[in-house]
């Protein structure tokens, strides 16, 4: 993959569509967040603190930029023992 965002006519493309700092920033962000998520399994709280952020903090940049978030990982149940 090229780090580098292509020119076409003068104007930078950046995933298909034309860049702005806006776009590419949270471009940016939504990688980065895709790449750490992955990383941790799908746990967000080691995400967030891998990033140095608050976990709600995190949640909302997960809605707001449409990463595709594995989904969190269901603890094991413990039996009860009676």
């Amino acid at each position: 993959m090229n780090a580098f965002p292509e020119r076409t006519q003068g104007s930078v493309v950046l995933a298909g569509r034309p860049a702005t700092y806006h776009t590419a920033v949270c471009d940016f962000k939504r990688r980065l967040i895709e790449v750490t998520l992955h990383q941790m399994r799908g746990n967000r709280t080691h995400t967030a603190r891998a990033l140095g952020l608050q976990r709600t903090y995190l949640l909302r940049l997960i809605r707001e930029l449409g990463v595709a978030a594995p989904p969190p990982q269901q603890r094991p149940r413990r039996a009860i023992v009676g």
